[in-house]
């Protein structure tokens, strides 16, 4: 009686299998990613965009007008660019009134299309209205 050695490793067949496996789960969750990121870079832009509102309300308080002017502020720049540069903030005043606009750059815009542009008013509207401030 021969005693035959049991050889290790895997067929090729099972490694297609675990490619296949593997190749499968990243087609499904790597778009749930992207959109994932996406939802939280534009947390930064409505972040940033409610902080400049109340900036804007204190600077009324303190000068009675608002400001076209970021730096008026005490922000760096004007336009305003969020910390990871995903969105450039602006202020419009006109007779009183303040309206505030993020607009998305670099591969935010591209990706993010349906949110390009989101704005606040003095008045506490967003706008657009849909999923972007969820």
């Amino acid at each position: 009686m021969v005693k035959r050695k049991k050889k290790l490793g895997f067929t090729l067949v099972e490694v297609l299998i675990t490619v296949a496996i593997i190749g499968i789960l990243s087609s499904i969750g790597y778009p749930s990613y992207i959109d994932f990121v996406v939802r939280s870079n534009r947390a930064e832009g409505l972040r940033e965009l409610m902080r400049i509102a109340n900036l804007q309300e204190q600077h009324y308080v303190d000068n009675r007008s608002y400001t076209e002017v970021m730096t008026d502020l005490g922000l760096n720049a004007d336009p305003f660019v969020t910390e990871n540069a995903h969105y450039s903030i602006d202020a419009t005043v006109v007779n009183d009134t303040f309206s505030l606009v993020a607009t998305a750059q670099g591969t935010q815009a591209s990706k993010d299309s349906a949110c390009g542009t989101i704005s606040v008013t003095d008045t506490g509207k967003k706008t657009p209205a849909s999923n972007c401030w969820d």
